[in-house]
């Protein structure tokens, strides 16, 4: 028989912080996660998740297990929900071993949850004494151990070096997986984000942007901040749409571009790296928009050589990099097409629309 079906966590939440008010509406079934610069608001929906604040208005329920309702005046104690919460900084108590640590969440199955988390060689262990990858081990298996209906994950992947991570991150998408608890995480880091979640939402003074399949914030960022976040190169500019042909988006820096999207007016032009191809010398055909620049810095990131040209932003390959000769202070093209751009109005209405 296949496994029951967790019940969904829902939440409809006003929590007023010192510069804003958080007001989130989200419903997590599967893993989700809330992306975001700091500031945002995404560890204060944990906490309210969590117990740990208390909105002023909404309600927040596991199923039909309410936890929070303002009007019914109910508030569950943090004791009282069935949440496995791992803070950013794993918060392990450091006077205690690794078994002591997973037992005080639940000692029932602690034997089982260090076998499970391949940390069980390091049970008289101290915290201090662990690596970063192992400590967020003991972290999991500890909020597991609570038997919780909930999951929740305070930027799990960040106190962790760059080496470290891609195995963790890696181990962490088959638990999550393998688990199928509700999940919420939280990170300001979008590829952390679209590689562990189902669904993810942007964040940004304690209101959500977007939710949707990583996919389609990328294919479709409902604004520009969106967009940005996601890793699109941001251009401001004004379009007019001719009687025939393409957009033409009069940048802001002053280059005219081309879109297949319809707009009229002020834009966001929405260009990932991917799209975008680099050169030494502009091209001519028709196809492609070119903007010529300085070449301002190249960073290596895993495979790909990330190269900033102007107001652009393109992902090239070491070889290319090496064939082309591209050095910072040199010049060079970056080209894309009419057809890989994307206009979002300013107003945060999707252009073509």
């Amino acid at each position: 028989m296949p496994p029951a079906a967790h019940p969904t966590l829902s939440l409809s939440i006003e929590l007023p912080l010192r510069a804003f008010t958080l007001d989130v509406q989200l419903d997590v079934d599967g893993t989700v996660a809330l992306v975001g610069p700091s500031g945002a608001g995404k560890t204060s929906v944990l906490r309210a998740v969590a117990g740990l604040a208390r909105p002023a208005a909404g309600r927040i329920a596991l199923g039909g297990d309410v936890w929070f309702d303002a009007e019914r005046n109910v508030f569950r104690r943090p004791d009282e929900r069935r949440v496995g919460l791992v803070f950013q900084e794993y918060a392990l108590f450091p006077h205690m071993s690794v078994r002591q640590n997973v037992a005080y969440a639940g000692p029932a199955r602690v034997d089982e949850f260090l076998e499970r988390f391949g940390i069980a060689d390091l049970a008289a262990a101290r915290p201090a004494e662990l690596s970063g990858g192992e400590r967020q081990r003991v972290a999991l298996a500890r909020a597991l151990a609570r038997d919780p209906g909930v999951l929740l994950l305070d930027e799990p992947l960040s106190a962790l070096d760059a080496h470290t991570k891609i195995q963790v991150r890696g181990e962490l998408q088959e638990l999550l997986r393998e688990l199928g608890l509700p999940t919420l995480l939280v990170t300001h880091d979008y590829e952390d984000a679209a590689s562990l979640a189902d669904t993810v939402g942007v964040i940004v003074e304690g209101r959500v942007r977007q939710v949707a399949a990583p996919h389609d914030l990328v294919a479709r960022p409902a604004d520009g901040f969106v967009a940005s976040f996601t890793g699109a190169n941001l251009l401001h500019g004004t379009a007019r749409r001719p009687v025939h042909g393409p957009t033409e988006i009069a940048l802001e820096s002053g280059e005219i571009v081309y879109s297949a999207d319809e707009a009229e007016g002020p834009v966001d032009v929405v260009v990932y790296p991917w799209e975008v191809v680099v050169g030494r010398e502009r091209d001519e055909s028709s196809a492609l928009n070119a903007i010529e620049g300085e070449v301002r810095s190249i960073v290596q990131i895993g495979s790909r050589m990330r190269v900033r040209i102007g107001p652009v932003t393109a992902e090239v390959t070491e070889t290319s990099l090496e064939r082309l000769g591209l050095v910072v202070g040199g010049r060079a093209v970056a080209s894309f097409k009419a057809t890989g751009t994307r206009l979002v109005a300013t107003d945060g209405r999707y252009a073509s629309e």
